[in-house]
């Protein structure tokens, strides 16, 4: 009985979770009309409530046409989040992993003062250092290019701290019998800590897709010319005229962040267990 009461809460608060979701999908589907009927209380200042259907009333694809075939911005700014988070990713793994390793395996001075900087960038919003990056860039002449949202992110240390934890992780012992036999740094790093941390390595980076793919503030601070924008910034000001097209091109950009974190669960559940795992 209690197995069954504890199963009936957590689908409750599950279905609760998902429901903006659920929402999004049926309102892909509806017409512009039906979802002002919905929620003209809120859009229009209409007289009554708000309401919300899971399954629209009458179903249409004319949102999805409207915004595959006649919107070809949308796919401009697809393929420039395409581009500026694909640059991040790639940037991380080249530039974050070694510094994890770095950071986790070898002691040197100054190591717990650079540890604890990453700590304090890490905490710091964007909100904090987005005039000392806008002066940086500025001085680069790299305003209103994709390479000011990607470099910055590429030296994100996020990341790093989260490769740092797992490549910790790693038993000494592994790594003193690889040099005894002979192992260079680099195969260490390469033949041992990429396969031990890959977990880690992976979860970090599905953390960061999460991150880039979803960014809203450092495009519009940066970024000037809206052929350089990201999907993130595609949704215009919702209105009666474009409203299903603007729950749909919701949907669209939804998509490839959910297809990632499910792509990456089982890492980020073998990375959290491994974080707990100590020599």
């Amino acid at each position: 009985m209690k197995k069954a009461i504890s199963i009936f809460i957590l689908s409750f608060f599950a279905l609760l979770g998902i429901s903006p979701i659920l929402f999004l999908a049926a309102g892909t589907f509806m017409g512009n009309q039906e979802i002002m009927d919905s929620i003209g209380p809120v859009m229009q200042d209409q007289k009554g409530y708000a309401s919300w259907k899971l399954f629209p009333a009458f179903p249409t694809m004319k949102n999805a046409v409207q915004l595959f075939l006649d919107s070809p911005e949308f796919f401009q700014m697809f393929w420039n989040s395409v581009k500026i988070t694909g640059g991040i990713l790639v940037g991380q793994l080249l530039f974050g992993t070694p510094a994890a390793w770095g950071l986790a395996r070898y002691s040197f001075r100054g190591k717990k003062f650079i540890y604890l900087l990453y700590i304090a960038m890490m905490m710091m919003p964007f909100q904090v250092t987005m005039l000392s990056e806008y002066l940086v860039l500025d001085q680069m002449h790299l305003l209103d290019t994709s390479a000011s949202i990607i470099l910055p992110g590429i030296f994100s240390t996020f990341s790093v701290f989260i490769m740092y934890r797992f490549f910790c992780g790693i038993p000494e012992s592994i790594l003193e019998a690889a040099r005894i036999d002979g192992a260079g740094e680099l195969q260490i790093f390469f033949r041992i800590g990429f396969p031990l941390g890959a977990a880690g390595i992976i979860s970090a980076l599905v953390l960061s897709f999460l991150e880039c793919w979803n960014m809203i503030e450092q495009p519009m601070t940066f970024l000037a010319k809206k052929n350089l924008w990201p999907l993130s910034l595609f949704l215009p000001k919702v209105d009666s005229g474009n409203a299903g097209v603007s729950l749909c091109a919701s949907l669209v950009a939804l998509l490839p962040a959910v297809f990632v974190f499910l792509a990456g669960q089982d890492y980020l559940e073998q990375g959290i267990a491994s974080s707990a795992v100590k020599e």
